[in-house]
C-alpha cells in the first residue's frame, strides 16, 4: 500500500527503466550531433545566484520570471540562491565573461535539468531535461539558418518523425509601431498582448485596428508570407520577410513550416526571429528556439532548447540489447569482448535465478554466447 509520503509532488514523476533508456538515447544521439557540428559542451551548475540567472536577458519586456524557480538563501553567503528553471540565461553568463576571449561565433551544447515553481496549464511537467545549442555573436539570418537545420537534425538523429516549425517575429509590434503603423507608447504592449491573445475585439478596443491584418497572416511558410508583403507598408518588414525565407530555403523539405508572426507565448526575451518545434506522436512543442542579446555586453546570440523528456513517447524503444547470462565462473575476458561488440551483461548472484526471466536470450558457455 502506497502511503502519502511516498506520493510524488505535483507535476513530477519517476522515469522507469524503458522511459529512461528512450530519454538517454535521445540526449546522446543528440548531442552526438551537436558536437558533429562544432558546438562544445559545457555543463554551468544547477543553482545558482538568484541575481544571476535572472538578469542575463535583455530584448523582451518579461525577461526571465524569477517567480517561476524555487528561491532560498545560501547559509554560506546569505544571499538568495535559485534552481534554474532555463539553461539558456547561464550559457550567456559563461559567455560573457568566462569565454569573452574566445573567437565568435562561439559555439555552445548543453544538457541538464531545470524545474519551475508551477507549470503551464498545457504542460503539467515541473521538471524538464533541457538540452541545447547556442551560437553566440551572431543573430544573422545565417546564424538563425544553422541553428533551425540543426534543430532539426538533432531531432531527426533522435528518432523523431514529422517534424514540423512554426515560425514566428517576437518583435514585430516594436518594429512596425516606429514608423508603419505608429502607436503611442501606452498602446504597444496592450496591442502586442492582444495580437498574442488573437482578439480581434480587444485589438480594436486598445487601438490596434490597423494590427489586425496580422492576425490573418498565418499557415504555411509560404501563403503567410504572401500576407505579410500585402501588410509590409514602407517595406518595414522587407528584411523580415526576406530572412524567414531564407530560413525556410536552408530546410527544403525537411520539416512543414508555418509562421504565426504575432506568437509571443514562450519567447519573452527573443528579438527579430522565434521558432516552436513539433514532432509527430508528441503532445505539446519539443522545442524552441530564436535570436536573443546577452544582458551587459548585448552580445546577439541564436539557439534552440528541446525538450526531451517529451521524446519518450515518440522514439520508439530502438533496437533492444542482446542480453547475455554470464554463470558463476564465467570467463571474464570472453563476457569484456562481447561487451565491446554491444551485448549487455547480466551477472549470475544467485542458485535459483531464472536467466529468462531476467530478460536473458543467450548464456555464456565457454568463450561464446549460447541462445536460450
Amino acid at each position: 500500500m502506497t502511503k502519502p509520503d511516498d506520493l510524488l509532488p505535483e507535476g513530477l514523476q519517476d522515469r522507469l527503466p524503458r522511459e529512461a533508456e528512450q530519454i538517454t538515447r535521445a540526449m546522446r544521439t543528440a548531442l552526438d550531433t551537436l558536437m558533429a557540428h562544432g558546438y562544445d559542451r559545457v555543463r554551468p551548475p544547477l543553482i545558482e545566484f538568484e541575481k544571476s540567472l535572472s538578469g542575463r536577458m535583455v530584448s523582451g519586456p518579461d525577461g526571465v520570471k524569477t517567480r517561476r524557480m524555487f528561491r532560498f538563501v545560501d547559509p554560506a553567503s546569505l544571499r538568495t540562491l535559485a534552481l534554474r528553471s532555463d539553461m539558456t540565461p547561464q550559457i550567456g553568463r559563461i559567455a560573457a565573461p568566462s569565454l569573452a576571449d574566445d573567437p565568435r561565433p562561439l559555439r555552445l551544447a548543453y544538457s541538464g535539468e531545470t524545474a519551475v515553481i508551477k507549470a503551464d496549464q498545457l504542460d503539467p511537467a515541473r521538471q524538464r531535461l533541457q538540452l541545447g545549442a547556442e551560437l553566440i555573436g551572431s543573430d544573422s539570418v545565417a546564424a538563425a539558418s544553422e541553428i533551425v537545420a540543426l534543430a532539426v537534425e538533432a531531432l531527426d538523429a533522435a528518432g523523431l518523425k514529422g517534424i514540423s516549425i512554426d515560425f514566428t517575429l517576437p518583435d514585430l509590434v516594436d518594429t512596425l509601431a516606429e514608423k508603419a503603423m505608429p502607436l503611442s507608447d501606452d498602446a504597444t504592449e496592450p496591442v502586442r498582448r492582444e495580437l498574442d491573445a488573437k482578439d480581434a475585439g480587444a485589438l480594436k478596443s486598445v487601438g490596434g485596428e490597423a494590427y489586425l491584418p496580422l492576425l490573418y497572416a498565418t499557415g504555411p511558410i509560404d501563403e503567410a508570407l504572401e500576407k505579410l508583403r500585402v501588410i509590409d507598408a514602407g517595406r518595414a518588414l522587407s528584411s523580415r520577410i526576406s530572412g524567414l525565407e531564407q530560413v525556410a530555403g536552408r530546410l527544403g523539405s525537411r520539416a512543414r513550416i508555418t509562421l504565426d508572426p504575432t506568437e509571443r507565448h514562450g519567447f519573452e526575451y527573443q528579438s527579430w526571429f522565434g521558432f516552436t518545434l513539433y514532432a509527430e506522436g508528441v503532445r505539446g512543442a519539443v522545442g524552441r528556439g530564436g535570436t536573443y542579446a546577452i544582458k551587459g555586453s548585448d552580445e546577439p546570440a541564436t539557439v534552440f532548447t528541446l525538450f526531451l523528456d517529451r521524446l519518450a513517447t515518440a522514439t520508439g524503444e530502438g533496437e533492444p540489447a542482446q542480453k547475455l547470462y554470464l554463470p558463476v565462473g564465467h570467463d571474464e575476458d570472453a563476457a569484456a569482448r562481447l561487451r565491446a561488440i554491444g551485448w549487455c551483461t547480466i551477472a549470475q548472484i544467485g542458485e535459483s535465478e531464472d536467466a529468462k526471466a531476467l530478460g536473458c536470450t543467450h548464456r555464456l558457455e565457454g568463450k561464446e554466447p549460447v541462445s536460450i
